[in-house]
């Protein structure tokens, strides 16, 4: 029974922590969703310069806010908005006032003042001390600047600066997301300095706390604990630019806190709560003496001013010193109500170390009774758990509202009851986990199974139970598989790959099937005027487009964490140094904004550039490291190379490099409008539902319109013999007028880590965008892309809301490839979305055929969906 409990809060846990990167939403200055009376300010020059005219693009009043009279170095005039509730804001963007080209006043900087509760007003600083932040160089064009770090408040003061005395006016939007943990302080221990032997001095204070600092223990505020920014399994690694070994945690050592044992800390809520669970992101690396904690006492408060609860709720860990991965731990809290938490975390080893903390609770309160006694978890479960993290923990089933066994009825029978019900369960649910290690076991051995000299061998026994077709799921959500492996990459299961498969042309020696498509199915071969209504998934295009096996092209992949394009190995051999069309440009004209995501080599940067070719303003900047290999440098060469030859309207574009002296550097396009996954996933489809209540929406032939795009893209790449192997949504970036360009920035971003599958020894794949012979064999191909684009097209008219086979582990992903090949009628298909035309997924189950070359090349497909968008 403990074990079911910590199953459903393992899955709801895991959409409770904030991502700066995906929260970036304008808050309503622009829109009007902040209301007029929501913004005031210090003082205004006229009646139509009043602060309700301070929204960004808009050209209301005298077009902007104007504090009153001319604006002194000495002055601080603010402009004062109320968010409605707390809200975790990540940036900011200023205007001057324009109107209609009669204004000319703008600031030049500014400083930002914000407070939770509207009484004790906070001064924003960044990662490095300084409380003033750059804006705008003319009267016209919004500046948006990120806040490193971001702020949880409810009110935010804008303050002009200024270094002479000059009229300025501001128009402002804010960009954030709800701050639902509804957390308004913290409060522990300061942070240490570790200094190892042979390592650099690790300071892992909390550098952006905005609480108080007495006496060696931080009170009142929030910081580093609730940025967002989790650290890195090596806690001398920092994910921010110039941070200090260290950085990204609050770190304690055990005999440093009066040998006390434990590090104690207190959470202050916004209101009182039922809280159901605690996420500890917890650094492991032990062997240099960390550990995750090895249990956690937490005491409830119901009131600020009140009593503690007496009873705390404990949960004990099950302590790792196999991996030596960061990750998070998940407490269960029973649902016990309060506005006050305090928790004391007891020291498995020397050093402790925390880089975010978050809650989830219920909005209603429940009341519930302090505990007394607790039952622990049974040891003969701990194995059956050992793919959870921090498992094995005390729970009292008498603090759980879904059962009414409470030892206030003295009926017999109904105790009876109760207790047969109880025992039921747990058999049930003992059997359903040696289940489930049987089959995961079988899962693992599956695409061994597949490359036996026995085709007949199958990959499961249970491939009878999966169902043809996987109903939608509105939410875009983890797999129930999840709820036994966490979400967290460091708890992704290892595909144990045949080793053959770093040798293709091996097995189709071994196997000779695989390389020889079935007998064609009535598929013609010409594209004058395909029409996508008369395809149907066993009557496909025929692809022409020549194909390339793994073996026979040159893979530009892992410098800068990307998924860079593939093409065929003579074409790179035949590039010198002299084929590198794009101008040098001195690295000096690149500002810093952001990181955008790294890999084993080299790290993706967003920076603002000066004087670069076409006015580019924001670019993506991948950066070679000081310490990179010969091997990875020469790999970055030619990756500059190849990506100085694409030169397509819907193909991201090389700007400039960086390459006379070290580090090396590409600059390539940025699109403010972020990435087609994202933009999506905040839509819905146009209605007059939409329009009436100003949701931000797509129509139908935008959908279209956007297919036609990739497709083009796709065409272009296909056409010099390019190979993606990463085609989908996230690597889609738009522009204002919703251009698309095919990128490769998706692997290098966290936010979609849960997209790719590790594999042992081997790069992260896309598993639910790939091919059944890209997974089986290592084969990419033009055919796999076209593949790829089938799932890419289900996922834009899906609006991004749901990834791919979604109720599939991606286990079952894999063993679902095996079902492909052999061919029999027992795959999983993806479901038809209800925005999709039917002409237009029977298009999408021809990418998915089984045989490549009956798959519709790009060119077929751009042809088949173009008549269908309103030019």
């Amino acid at each position: 029974m403990h074990l079911f409990f910590l199953l459903i809060l393992q899955v709801t846990a895991t959409s409770a922590q904030i991502d700066p990167v995906h929260c970036r939403s304008a808050l309503g200055m622009q829109d009007g969703r902040i209301k007029d009376h929501d913004i005031t300010a210090s003082s205004q020059w006229y009646e139509t310069t009043g602060p309700k005219y301070a929204r960004l693009n808009r050209e209301g009043g005298d077009g902007a806010w104007c504090p009153e009279g001319e604006l002194e170095p000495s002055d601080s005039q603010y402009l004062q908005v109320d968010l409605g509730q707390l809200t975790f804001v990540t940036v900011v963007g200023t205007q001057g006032r324009y109107a209609r080209s009669s204004g000319k006043e703008f600031a030049r900087a500014y400083r930002l003042n914000y407070s939770r509760d509207g009484t004790l007003w906070r001064t924003w600083k960044n990662r490095h001390g300084n409380p003033v932040m750059e804006a705008n160089s003319d009267a016209y064009n919004p500046v948006i600047k990120d806040l490193h770090p971001p702020i949880i408040t409810q009110f935010v003061r804008i303050i002009p600066v200024t270094e002479l005395s000059a009229p300025v006016c501001m128009r402002v939007e804010l960009y954030g997301c709800p701050w639902e943990d509804g957390l308004v302080s913290y409060s522990s221990a300061e942070g240490q300095l570790m200094m190892p032997p042979g390592y650099p001095i690790a300071s892992l204070n909390d550098s952006i706390y905005d609480g108080t600092h007495q006496r060696r223990r931080l009170s009142g505020g929030l910081g580093q604990l609730t940025d967002g920014v989790i650290g890195q399994d090596d806690f001398l690694l920092t994910r921010q630019y110039h941070g200090w070994p260290g950085y990204d945690y609050l770190g304690w050592r055990n005999d440093s806190l009066s040998t006390l044992g434990y590090v104690e800390m207190e959470f202050v809520f916004d209101r009182q709560r039922n809280f159901t669970s605690m996420k500890v992101h917890s650094n492991n690396m032990f062997s240099r003496g960390v550990k995750i904690f090895s249990s956690v006492s937490c005491w409830f408060k119901p009131r600020l001013q009140g009593g503690w609860g007496a009873g705390p709720v404990v949960f004990h860990t099950v302590l790792d010193d196999r991996n030596p991965s960061a990750r998070y731990v998940t407490v269960p809290l029973g649902r016990r109500a309060g506005s006050t938490l305090r928790c004391r975390f007891t020291f498995a080893d020397v050093w402790m170390m925390f880089s975010e903390i978050s809650f989830l609770s219920e909005d209603t309160v429940l009341p519930t009774q302090p505990v007394s006694t607790t039952t622990p978890l049974p040891p003969d479960l701990h194995s059956a758990m050992a793919t959870i993290p921090a498992t094995g923990r005390t729970f009292d089933l008498s603090s759980s509202p879904q059962y009414s066994c409470s030892p206030e009825h003295s009926n017999t029978p109904v105790l009876i009851g109760c207790l047969v019900t109880i025992i039921l369960l747990l058999v049930v649910i003992i059997f359903l986990i040696l289940w489930c290690q049987y089959v995961c076991k079988v899962l693992e051995k599956a695409p061994r199974q597949i490359l036996e000299e026995d085709l007949t061998v199958r990959l499961s026994s249970c491939s009878e139970t999966v169902a043809l077709q996987t109903p939608p799921v509105p939410p875009r959500a983890s797999p129930p598989s999840a709820t036994a492996v966490s979400s967290d990459s460091h708890y992704e299961r290892v595909f144990l790959l045949d080793p053959q498969y770093q040798n293709p042309a091996a097995l189709r020696n071994k196997l000779p099937e695989l390389s020889q498509s079935a007998e064609t199915s009535g598929c013609g071969g010409g594209y004058a005027e395909p029409d996508i209504t008369q395809c149907t998934p066993h009557q496909c295009f025929h692809s022409n487009a020549p194909h390339y096996a793994e073996t026979d092209v040159v893979r530009l992949q892992g410098v800068t964490g990307s998924n860079m394009y593939a093409v065929p190995a003579l074409t790179v051999d035949s590039l010198t140094r002299q084929d590198i069309s794009a101008a040098e440009v001195p690295r000096q004209r690149l500002v810093f904004r952001e990181k955008l995501g790294e890999g084993q080599f080299g790290e993706v940067h967003l920076c603002e550039g000066e004087g670069l070719p076409g006015g580019a303003v924001l670019v993506a900047v991948k950066q070679l490291r000081a310490d990179a290999t010969s091997q990875a440098r020469n790999d970055f060469l030619k990756e500059i190379k190849i990506m100085s030859r694409l030169s397509d309207p819907n193909i991201i574009q090389l700007l400039c490099v960086c390459v006379a002296s070290d580090p090396l550097c590409m600059v390539t396009e940025y699109m403010e409008n972020g990435d087609l996954n994202m933009f999506l996933s905040q839509r819905e489809i146009e209605s007059t539902l939409t329009h009436a209540n100003n949701i931000p929406s797509v129509s139908l032939s935008d959908l279209l319109h956007m297919s036609v795009q990739i497709s083009s893209g796709m065409k272009y790449l296909a056409s010099l013999n390019f190979v993606h192997r990463d085609l989908a949504t996230r690597n889609c970036l738009l522009d204002r007028r919703l251009t698309i360009k095919i990128a490769d920035f998706g692997m290098s971003r966290n936010l979609y880590s849960s997209d790719y599958y590790r594999i042992q020894g081997r790069a992260v794949l896309p598993i639910r965008w790939m091919a059944w012979e890209s997974i089986l064999l290592g084969k990419f191909t033009t055919a796999s892309d076209v593949w790829a684009f089938g799932v890419t097209l289900w996922e834009v008219f899906t609006l991004c809301k749901e990834q791919p086979y979604s109720l599939l582990s991606d286990q079952q992903v894999i063993h679902n490839t095996g079902e492909f090949f052999r061919n029999q009628g027992r795959q999983v298909l993806l479901y038809a979305p209800p925005l999709c035309p039917p002409s237009l997924f029977k298009l999408m189950m021809c990418c998915w055929g089984r045989d490549a070359d009956q798959r519709p090349s790009f060119e077929g497909l751009y042809q088949a969906l173009r008549p269908h968008v309103n030019q």
